[in-house]
């Protein structure tokens, strides 16, 4: 059983600052399959399309009838565990700072035998285990395997908070409270066990429902954060940036409308300059100061948590601007993602279909509840992953996009 997580000491300021080593990162184009599927939480290995023969290691050929049909198939990760080891020395900088670490042999239902990493949940051979991917701090895939049955305290395990970025015991910052998406991302987070929640809010003399009540939590702590101004960015990164653990950055400005049902471009510009420069300002301000801390262990800076929209992979017509700015926060949030990744920073894009707000009110059915988006925002820091896209809407935007994005422009065109 693993016991529960302590509180962790805080870094003494005087040490110096540690620079982070990465777990080997190095994998063929091949193998990144696994790493594709880990990214969204689930675990894909290669099936024969000829024989239906199941491959491990990653490979351009089936390994028993030589088909190069091979499809990346989800897998229940269901086997038996053959044995364990722990290593007590390694020559690779990463694992020497992490020693002891426990490895074990797998031989899954499906076929293939796999070297992974134990959970400390899993007992001693022989027993039964299931194997998930998960992206480690290098942004790539591993496999760990996990007992049938965790406890309740599974995700406290030290290897597996090691690959994630649970909120427990750390220090967040949410870049705007005033939105009823941001408040549920506040009360998620401090059910989550977060130490602390920075707030920000623009605009402070605009009184809006719901700021007072999250206020009165112990771990909020409200910060004026405004993302159009680039010297407000620079100030607040200048207070806290040295402190945060994980920023969410949800400020957003949402119209309606495409080209030609409204002139100028009086409204294209205030959502580029949220969605688009917004996240600019601030990834210039706090990304160096996350990379600064990534190596500081228990209380390092460890994610950052993009909100942009499922219109960002296919424009959306009746909100036309809107999908073109969050596409724009899309291409950069993968800028971000390679320049954060060196540092171990995981930077999580989330990708909801549309939310039960006021710019949605003529959206049908269904519309993904605010509380829903939160909890899905804080169990993808808990499981590690990169990409989600929440709601029925979203899940079924991404099956036809990547079915044939070309029909699905057509089809959202034409209004369906």
């Amino acid at each position: 059983m693993t016991m529960p997580l302590m509180r962790p000491k805080r870094k003494n300021p005087v040490l110096r600052t540690r620079q982070m080593n990465l777990p080997p990162w190095a994998r063929g184009r091949v193998a990144l399959g696994i790493t594709a599927a880990a990214a969204e939480g689930r675990f894909e290995l290669q099936v024969c399309d000829e024989c239906g023969t199941v491959q491990y290691p990653p490979r351009e050929a089936c390994h028993k009838c030589l088909s190069a049909a091979l499809r990346w198939r989800e897998q229940s990760g269901e086997g038996n565990l053959l044995g364990t080891t722990t290593l007590h020395h390694s020559n690779d900088m990463y694992f020497r700072e992490r020693l002891p670490w426990r490895l074990g042999l797998v031989h899954l239902d499906a076929g293939p035998t796999l070297m992974v990493h134990m959970h400390g949940e899993v007992g001693d051979a022989p027993t039964r285990v299931r194997v998930g991917a998960r992206l480690d701090r290098a942004g790539q895939a591993v496999l760990i395997g996990f007992p049938n049955e965790g406890s309740a305290h599974m995700a406290d395990d030290k290897m597996l908070r090691e690959m994630t970025s649970d909120p427990k015991f750390r220090k967040v910052l949410v870049t705007d409270g005033k939105t009823e998406v941001g408040q549920s991302i506040v009360r998620a987070l401090v059910k989550a066990g977060a130490d602390i929640v920075w707030v920000g809010h623009a605009e402070p003399w605009k009184k809006t429902g719901g700021l007072e009540d999250i206020t009165a939590l112990p771990q909020v702590t409200l910060v004026p954060l405004d993302l159009t101004n680039g010297r407000s960015v620079t100030e607040l990164a200048g207070e806290i940036g040295g402190k945060v653990d994980i920023v969410i950055n949800n400020a957003e400005v949402h119209r309606t409308f495409g080209i030609g049902a409204r002139r100028g471009t009086d409204v294209a510009k205030a959502e580029m300059d949220i969605n688009y420069f917004g996240l600019l300002r601030l990834a210039q301000e706090f990304g160096p100061a996350l990379k600064g801390r990534s190596a500081d262990g228990e209380t390092g800076a460890t994610a950052w948590v993009n909100l942009l929209s499922v219109y960002a992979l296919s424009n959306f017509p009746p909100h036309g601007t809107f999908s073109a700015s969050k596409a724009a926060a899309h291409s950069l949030a993968q800028c971000l993602r390679a320049e954060m990744r060196p540092a171990g920073i995981r930077v999580v894009n989330v990708f909801p279909g549309p939310i039960d707000d006021e710019w949605n009110q003529h959206v049908p059915p269904p519309k993904l509840l605010s509380a829903t988006l939160a909890n899905a925002i804080v169990k993808a820091l808990r499981d590690g992953v990169e990409d989600v896209y929440p709601g029925d809407v979203a899940q079924e935007w991404l099956e036809r996009w990547r079915d044939n994005p070309k029909v699905l422009e057509r089809e959202l065109a034409a209004g369906g």
